[in-house]
């Protein structure tokens, strides 16, 4: 298989490509008003506090997929991945009304794997509640790659999802088709998530070597980055690591299915050191909270999704005074502003 990066790059970019000079404020160089403010309070905090605050609640990370009459007619499971739980979009929009979320990032699910069909159908029907994260194919043909650029192109997804579970067997996420998945969504302006499930340590190597030669792909670690409240020195060093990745500007943390990383019952309160000491490192501009919908409904609700992350930034100072940011504003300003007009 030989991918061809020269000829890739003569794809049109679509319209709403992030724009790099006009990039959040851990990209970008400061204003003259941005330096004025105390030079103690900006580095703690790392955030452009120019920025229009957003009205909006977004969520950063849920999936839908077909009902089972859906699945019937014209958007079936992918065989022996048929869902548990009802994650039809109409529930989805019943549950979001309930908690007041505005918005919210579809991440495509396992459940359809490389059909996004569903997704699509969704995305095309309510154009100003969701943008879309397709899931890479790294098929080695390569044409995970056109994939990516159909369902950028032509279908608007936003953002693109690495499982590295999907590669095959004894390879990597920076092998020859990795890479070049990884360099296209750069060139498209499209985020790449991270879902590291089997445990941070597993891939931060994979996610530094693609950051370091790939440097305008924006990364997306997907629920805290599958790091829990350190209990032992493997977890602590994990942990560790997740902080480090603060070092590359390109690379944002999601605070998302809080009940994955917890070790506590709702309201996860565990989880307000760590979740400091992220904002710390990254930002709050670079943090964003996410559901994990639907998975989250039968273990708190998905209004208690919400809420628990309410009561743990309360938890702390800092984070009470920056959830604005972890609760839209930093999802809002990622995507430059093109996304939910209404």
């Amino acid at each position: 298989m030989a991918v061809r990066l020269k000829h890739l790059l003569s794809v049109p970019v679509p319209h709403y490509q992030l724009n790099y000079s006009q990039r959040p404020a851990s990209f970008a160089k400061k204003s003259h008003s941005q330096s004025r403010l105390p030079a103690t309070k900006m580095a703690a905090s790392g955030i452009d506090r120019t920025a229009p605050s957003p009205t909006k609640v977004i969520d950063s990370h849920l999936h839908v997929w077909a009902s089972p009459q859906e699945a019937a007619d014209k958007y079936p499971y992918f065989p022996g991945q048929e869902p548990t739980l009802p994650g039809n979009a109409d529930f989805l929009l019943e549950c979001m009304e309930e908690a007041g979320v505005d918005g919210a990032l579809i991440v495509q699910p396992i459940n359809h794997k490389f059909d996004h069909s569903l997704v699509t159908s969704v995305l095309k029907k309510y154009p100003t509640k969701f943008i879309g994260c397709c899931l890479a194919n790294p098929a080695e043909d390569g044409s995970g790659v056109k994939q990516l650029e159909h369902l950028v192109l032509k279908d608007g997804y936003r953002a693109v999802r690495f499982n590295p579970y999907l590669w095959p067997s004894g390879q990597q996420m920076t092998n020859e088709v990795g890479k070049a998945i990884f360099s296209r969504a750069g060139e498209l302006g499209v985020p790449v998530g991270f879902m590291c499930m089997k445990g941070l340590s597993l891939h931060v190597s994979e996610i530094e070597k693609l950051c370091t030669e790939f440097p305008s792909t924006v990364v997306l670690l997907d629920h805290l980055a599958f790091c829990k409240p350190p209990l032992n020195d493997d977890e602590s060093l994990a942990f560790a690591e997740l902080l480090k990745l603060s070092r590359f500007p390109q690379v944002y943390v999601k605070f998302s299915a809080v009940f994955r990383v917890s070790r506590m019952p709702f309201p996860y309160q565990d989880l307000s050191h760590p979740l400091s000491q992220v904002v710390s490192s990254f930002g709050a501009n670079r943090v964003m909270w996410g559901s994990d919908f639907p998975f989250v409904v039968p273990q708190c609700g998905y209004k208690g999704a919400k809420d628990a992350v309410t009561h743990i930034a309360n938890q702390v100072p800092l984070l009470s005074s920056e959830l604005e940011w972890i609760m839209g504003k930093t999802v809002m300003q990622l995507f430059q502003g093109q996304w939910l007009q209404s």
